[in-house]
């Protein structure tokens, strides 16, 4: 299977700013994070707007925090740039200034989970690593197992079986995780597969059997967006993002209905880093808001 996914790749890779022969690591790390549920039509130009700002890890951990949040935009939950800004100032304290390039330190390295380290390994370093994507776990799914989609939760046995199809040798197998990801991304997608496009249709069990309907179905539920506290965090951040200064809190009051609500929302943005809340400073005044200095 992997031959004709490898040369599918090299005529259909899409052209991404971190796949460039000048990349960094940093600059691979961040794409990752900033790729976590997040379509790549979003995530480029913030991302060239982010490297020509923080080319290096030094250069985010001196930045303010109310910067990076400004900067972050509406990428997704705004705490995963807070732990990037923790993981660049790791990356200065413990290895000065340089990505590691060994997976054990890379897991040691704040909001660093399994997948980016074995991406940045890959992608970053041409190094041989299990990179199991949402992607890849369709792919191999369909292809190997004959099911519509992977299981809702990675699961050890995954992962090893995945493994088995990486090849033995460092860029040959940086190569594959690219392609794998890559067809899932463009061909083998979990709505509206390509099948007629894909370079392994031949071999695919899941194909060959008809393309039978996922089983879990039922319990595979996407939570809607409007009316939750993503919808009501994501609007407090907006407001505060685009403030000139301490916003104070009838402005925060008026940005939800449900007070009580908003004030969840509110208590939890507080608890996670991503807002300050200055006290009032007499009994007329109320509190007002801001992004963290």
């Amino acid at each position: 299977m992997r031959e004709p996914v490898l040369a599918w790749f090299d005529v259909h890779a899409r052209d991404l700013p971190w796949r460039a022969p000048d990349r960094t690591a940093w600059g691979v790390l961040v794409s990752e994070v900033m790729l976590q549920q997040t379509p790549v039509v979003r995530v480029e130009p913030a991302w060239r707007s982010w490297m020509a700002r923080w080319p290096t890890p030094a250069d985010l951990a001196a930045a303010s925090t109310a910067d990076v949040l400004r900067a972050w935009d509406r990428l997704g939950y705004p705490r995963r740039a807070l732990r990037l800004q923790e993981c660049a100032r790791a990356v200065v304290e413990r290895h000065d200034g340089v990505v590691p390039s060994s997976e054990p330190e890379l897991l040691a390295l704040p909001g660093v989970g399994s997948y980016t380290a074995a991406a940045v390994l890959a992608f970053a370093y041409g190094r041989r690593s299990v990179v199991l994507d949402t992607n890849v776990r369709r792919v191999l799914a369909r292809t190997v197992e004959g099911v519509a989609l992977p299981a809702p939760s990675q699961t050890v046995g995954e992962v090893r079986a995945a493994a088995r199809y990486v090849p033995d040798d460092d860029a040959t197998a940086a190569r594959w995780a690219a392609a794998s990801m890559e067809l899932g991304a463009l061909v083998c997608t979990a709505r509206s597969p390509r099948c007629d496009a894909c370079p392994v249709r031949d071999v695919c069990t899941w194909y060959r059997a008809g393309r039978p309907a996922d089983e879990l179905a039922g319990r595979r539920r996407t939570q809607a967006f409007t009316g939750t506290d993503r919808q009501v965090r994501g609007r407090v951040m907006a407001l505060l993002r685009e403030a000139l200064g301490p916003v104070p809190a009838a402005a925060v009051d008026a940005v939800w209905p449900d007070a009580r609500q908003l004030a969840r929302c509110v208590d939890a943005l507080v608890i996670d880093g991503l807002v300050a809340r200055d006290p009032a400073t007499s009994d007329d005044d109320a509190p007002t808001y801001r992004l963290p200095a």
